[in-house]
């Protein structure tokens, strides 16, 4: 079996290392060719979905998408309703609702910024279906010689459920979060966004007391000050639309061919990266008796814990399971047209059962029917290369292609710069010292009493221009080996300055990963420095 990957282009994709550098692969300037590269081979490509053609889903989805993009996103922002024409491009993006770094925020105005230029659309999906792994961000306290890193909670811990249910469980906690960060940063960061931006959570969780809704409902709105028109919607409402539901449908009823295929494109993507682990970039899917495990998640309202899908066939039908007790009977079948499946699947959310897509169809639906571009970070770029061969093989299509963009900021924190090379230049020199300490003693000045030291010296150097040969290579390695242990002492005090030089420079680093580290949340800096980076680094608008 072929996989699709045979024609997918591995894009070797790294995190810029300088700060202020930004990452954008294909260049700006290459978004018009690409969206309409994109827009075209949609447009020849006819498929199937259980009765309705590509063309006919997308053009559907795209108006449901919008519709429910600007419902939301209106609820707690003011947003210009401007009429959609099924000529427009639709540009998306996505992330989970946290409290991320600027070089991810900075896809966001990209989002906004290349929509405007070329007259889309924008959506940013908060990708909510994800479960919470910490209600907490690292801080920087201390001063510059000696800073500290604090883990500083905006709510206390809780279950390890989707962001769509997690509440907030501490509401003083949650109030007192830009306080005390500011305070924490008080002797590194002066003015953090942390203190124009949490009363904006903080006034959204009055409003709704969802965790990640507060955090990115807050964000967006201070995205809108600045100037990005780009609509928002949770991943959770785009699961519950129509159009999805039929994408849902017709996944499910050719299950064990999209299985067979996923779990071949994922083992191919581990082989040719020489990953061993099994949960990377996905972990398979599983055939448990008569059960196929199906890439989507499934929780109740009432039991918000995220389980894997399973599905059963039996006839015309097929019996969706959670595995712990919960059954849900589907008339589908890959013959029949998708609308009762459709309807049964609607029946079940407005029973409070949520059905939502993992990873890879996430992307896989987003870039196929929603959106003619879509902005990827690095990490989201380098597993789309599997949906790209999941694609091509249960489609029949490569995807539309994507567009990366990241970037690197660090916290404005005046200190001096140590570097990894910084330490490798003392070890080299410690290297130096055990093989050829000969080199530091011709450049040094030796006294007088120094005459062992001539003759050990020139002892290897006659050893060093004598060609080895078999029968002298012991006696040379020996005598090499003999001449540079009597040099050490002659260089001890070198060594002991190269080994405090490197306790230090050791130090420097520890200080400067906390210093200088890429993963800090946005809301850590200066609200002047990130629109100032913004605006150097996004497109013309």
């Amino acid at each position: 079996m072929t996989t699709g990957l045979e024609h997918v282009e591995y894009r070797r994709l790294r995190a810029p290392r300088e700060d202020g550098a930004a990452l954008v692969d294909p260049p700006f300037a290459e978004v018009s060719d690409l969206v309409e590269h994109n827009r075209r081979k949609r447009q020849k490509h006819e498929y199937d979905f259980q009765g309705r053609s590509l063309t006919d889903l997308a053009a559907a989805a795209r108006e449901e998408l919008l519709a429910a993009a600007w419902d939301y996103t209106s609820a707690y922002r003011n947003v210009e309703r401007t009429p959609y024409h099924a000529s427009q491009p639709v540009f998306l993006a996505g992330h989970q609702p946290q409290l991320f770094h600027p070089g991810v925020w900075f896809k966001n105005f990209a989002l906004g910024c290349l929509a405007r230029r070329h007259r889309a659309q924008a959506v940013n999906l908060v990708i909510d279906s994800d479960t919470i792994k910490s209600a907490a961000i690292q801080v920087p306290a201390g001063s510059v010689e000696h800073p500290r890193l604090t883990s500083l909670e905006f709510d206390r811990p809780g279950p390890a459920i989707p962001y769509e249910e997690r509440p907030i469980l501490d509401r003083e906690v949650f109030a007192s979060f830009g306080r005390r960060v500011a305070e924490h940063m008080r002797g590194l960061v002066r003015d953090p966004l942390i203190e124009s931006y949490w009363p904006m959570a903080v006034a959204r969780s009055s409003q709704t007391g969802n965790l990640g809704a507060c955090l990115a409902q807050s964000r967006h709105q201070l995205e809108g000050c600045w100037g990005s028109a780009a609509l928002e919607l949770p991943q959770s409402r785009v699961c519950d639309l129509p159009s999805f539901a039929w994408f849902t449908a017709h996944l499910l009823a050719h299950l064990p061919r999209l299985r067979m295929i996923y779990n071949e494109v994922v083992a191919q993507y581990r082989r040719t990266h020489r990953i061993r682990s099994t949960a990377h970039p996905v972990p398979d899917l599983a055939v448990e008796h008569d059960w196929l495990e199906a890439p989507f998640w499934i929780w109740s309202r009432t039991s918000p814990r995220r389980r894997r899908v399973f599905a059963k066939y039996a006839g015309d039908a097929i019996v969706l399971t959670d595995r712990h007790g919960l059954e849900l009977p589907l008339p589908l079948s890959p013959e029949n047209d998708a609308a009762p499946a459709v309807e049964r699947l609607r029946e079940f959310a407005a029973r409070g059962i949520k059905i939502r897509s993992r990873a890879l169809v996430t992307t896989l639906w987003a870039r196929l029917v929603l959106g003619d571009l879509f902005l990827h970070g690095i990490g989201g770029a380098k597993y789309d290369q599997v949906t790209d061969a999941l694609a091509a093989e249960f489609f029949g299509m490569q995807p539309p292609k994507y567009l990366v963009v990241s970037a690197t900021f660090h916290l404005p924190i005046a200190h001096r710069k140590t570097t990894e090379e910084d330490l490798r230049r003392v070890n080299r020199r410690l290297r130096e010292l055990t093989w050829h300490p000969e080199r530091f003693l011709e450049e040094k000045e030796l006294s007088g009493d120094a005459g062992d030291v001539s003759e050990l010296i020139a002892a290897k150097r006659a050893w060093i221009h004598t060609p080895p040969a078999p029968d002298n290579a012991g006696e040379r390695y020996r005598e090499f080996h003999r001449i540079n242990e009597a040099l050490q002492p002659w260089v001890a005090d070198e060594r002991q300055r190269l080994i405090d030089k490197r306790e230090h420079v050791e130090k420097s680093l520890r200080r400067e990963a906390i210093l200088s580290s890429r993963q800090y949340a946005f809301c850590l800096f200066p609200e002047a420095t990130l629109r100032d980076f913004f605006e150097r680094r996004r497109p013309n608008c």
